[in-house]
């Protein structure tokens, strides 16, 4: 298990390689700003070493360029993909003071924000992968409430009933033991729990 804390956020992460395979195919990549936080997942296609080499292109491209939108940082991780396999990514950027989330997408990497009020939102990924080929980016931006929560998975993760595992946990690391459960054993799993404390 990974972690972050600060004053805007606390943040857990789980990586978990396909049963078998010593390698996940998965990354992840976390950052914390004075101004936001930023974090992706990026499932590489299929499993072990060759789906890793693919999905190691973005937390390397966001180290260098996390002040960047989410969108221009996709389309800079897709140029990257050229002659690789492919991965399906998504990254989310969360600002303190507006209090408003950029979250982008393409592929089955999934996001889930529970607002303090009860609302959840679950904005629609772009169907598809990074693979180098020109892409139709749909960047997302919404705001959050002070207490709100969110999961970003990849498909190894079945979380039948998001809103469920919101709604069952009063604390942040209960909603990671939660989403935990349903990692699966067949494929590599990986998921950001996270929330936003002011």
């Amino acid at each position: 298990m990974d972690a972050l804390t600060n004053d805007f956020v606390e943040v857990y992460v789980h990586q978990e390689a396909k049963k078998g395979n010593q390698i996940s195919g998965d990354m992840y990549y976390l950052h914390a700003a004075d101004d936001y936080f930023i974090c992706a997942i990026a499932d590489g296609l299929g499993n072990g070493p060759i789906a890793r080499l693919s999905a190691e292109v973005i937390p390397k491209m966001l180290e260098r360029h996390h002040h960047e939108t989410v969108d221009e940082l996709l389309l800079r991780c897709n140029e990257q993909m050229s002659g690789k396999r492919g991965a399906a990514v998504a990254i989310v950027k969360m600002y303190y003071q507006e209090k408003k989330v950029e979250y982008s997408c393409v592929g089955n990497v999934r996001f889930y924000m529970m607002q303090q009020q009860g609302t959840m939102v679950y904005p629609l990924p772009v169907m598809g992968y990074l693979s180098g080929r020109k892409q139709n980016l749909k960047k997302q931006t919404f705001n959050y409430s002070e207490g709100s929560r969110f999961v970003l998975h990849s498909d190894g993760v079945a979380l039948k009933s998001p809103k469920a595992a919101f709604m069952q946990t009063a604390s942040t690391y209960e909603l990671f033991e939660n989403v935990r459960r349903s990692a699966k054993q067949d494929d590599d799993s990986t998921f950001i729990v996270g929330s936003l404390l002011q």
